[in-house]
């Protein structure tokens, strides 16, 4: 039965000329037919085929590769199949244009960091509760909604976390002062949940774990310890499955940056508030800027959607 459907036609008169005329064997075809299928399953709920994929699709397509944890040698295999398919398809007039053009090689990738959606970070953040009814437990389920607040509001990382001292937090101006890698200083704004958070954790929580005793820290553990790095992972863990997921403070720290870009920051305000050292670190987040870019100007540009005369 001849094929009968887009997607069919390209690749039977593909494996039709890796055959006779490349004289590939078997199972190089079938690798090829395995690469191909994938993208094709990819672009059907785009409404889109093989035929007439747009670049922003394959490189989508890749990127959800690396999300999956496929290792970067298979994703580069991946993609010098389609470059050999669309290189056929353009050669052979069935296109006009070739999606795989100009993509970078996946080593020249980076893998943008699974982020939580804003949802997920709201019902994450109302999760830390009392695990009975005693004042000790109340005390400690609302050090770590702060915690929470303070992970997204800043996007710190854990060893910054456990290391904020109270000097450091600037509540009246807004902000705290964090040390970072290479023990860097950087100021990191807080929004007024965030800061709500502090005050009410600062009047109700601290000076219980504190016990009256003198604690440059300002997140503590029972009795003024300071906090470990494994015990604030254990909190993050334990607050995520509410939201149905297994995070880390790091995911909340690319869910601090990554909404943001979704707002509009530019990336070097980004780049301030992660503490990154060279912009290239943060240009993992370029297409998020580039995604709000297109959509801001289709929809406040006048002749954005404006059909030709």
């Amino acid at each position: 039965m001849p094929p009968d459907t887009p997607n069919e036609r390209i690749v039977a008169s593909f494996l039709e000329y890796l055959r006779v005329e490349k004289g590939l064997a078997q199972n190089s075809v079938a690798a090829y037919t395995r690469d191909i299928a994938q993208l094709a399953v990819f672009l059907d709920p785009r409404k889109r085929h093989l035929g007439n994929a747009k670049r922003e699709d394959v490189r989508e397509f890749l990127q959800e590769l690396f999300a999956n944890q496929v290792d970067g040698r298979s994703v580069g295999r991946k993609l010098s199949a389609l470059r050999h398919l669309y290189r056929f398809l353009l050669l052979d007039k069935k296109i006009d244009y070739d999606p795989t053009l100009n993509i970078d090689s996946p080593r020249q990738w980076k893998v943008l960091p699974k982020s939580l959606a804003r949802d997920e970070v709201e019902t994450m953040l109302q999760a830390p509760k009392a695990a009975t009814d005693s004042p000790l437990a109340h005390v400690l389920a609302l050090r770590d909604r702060t915690m929470l607040e303070v992970f997204y509001a800043g996007a710190v990382r854990v060893s910054e976390m456990i290391s904020i001292k109270l000097e450091d937090v600037k509540l009246d101006l807004g902000y705290m002062l964090v040390r970072g890698k290479g023990d860097k200083e950087r100021i990191v704004p807080l929004g007024r949940s965030s800061q709500e958070a502090v005050r009410a954790y600062l009047a109700e929580s601290r000076p219980v774990l504190a016990k009256g005793k003198t604690a440059p820290y300002l997140f503590l553990g029972r009795n003024a310890r300071r906090l470990g790095r494994q015990r604030v992972w254990q909190m993050v863990q334990a607050a995520s499955k509410a939201a149905g997921r297994h995070a880390s403070p790091h995911m909340l720290r690319h869910s601090c940056a990554t909404h943001m870009v979704e707002n509009g920051a530019d990336l070097r305000t980004v780049q301030t508030i992660l503490g990154h050292a060279d912009i290239g670190t943060t240009q993992v987040y370029t297409h998020l800027a580039l995604d709000r870019l297109k959509t801001v100007y289709l929809k406040h540009h006048p002749r954005a959607k404006a059909r030709g005369k």
